[in-house]
């Protein structure tokens, strides 16, 4: 597990910055915190990385996926605070994500279906700062983490 404070809006971008050339296909990030604490916001940059140029990046909010066709793989971007059901997920192309990445705000609301194998990024809001929590599940993540 590391900790990262990110006492700025530039901070939580740098982070997104920074993780981006460690990722591949069949990465999963589950984006986790409160309303306001970062998740859209790590997303966007991270996207806008991966895609190497700026770009349109709107929340998921209410088409629950957005999908990004990347130089190396695609870019799943889902927000499943509206789910009613985890068995929802294969309605947004659940099983195509493993091809690419995918970033999952919400992500306990996938249930069971949430592969351990993930990097759980958790943000916190801490009075006038943030705080980026990362949590790997497995090996590989175990491993990247330690290199970062």
């Amino acid at each position: 597990m590391k900790h990262f404070d990110l006492p700025t809006l530039e901070a939580t971008q740098d982070l997104a910055r920074t993780l981006a050339p460690g990722l591949k296909a069949g990465d999963v990030i589950a984006l986790r915190g409160g309303l306001g604490a970062g998740k859209t916001t790590f997303a966007r940059t991270l996207i806008e990385t991966l895609l190497g140029r700026p770009t349109e990046v709107p929340s998921p909010t209410y088409t629950l996926v957005q999908t990004y066709d990347g130089p190396d793989f695609p870019i799943f971007h889902m927000d499943l605070y509206r789910l009613e059901s985890p068995d929802e997920v294969f309605e947004l192309g659940w099983d195509e994500t493993r091809t690419g990445l995918a970033l999952i705000e919400w992500p306990d609301r996938a249930g069971t279906y949430l592969p351990s194998w993930r990097l759980d990024l958790t943000l916190e809001i801490l009075g006038d700062t943030r705080k980026a929590i990362l949590e790997p599940g497995g090996e590989d993540w175990q491993k990247r983490l330690h290199e970062l």
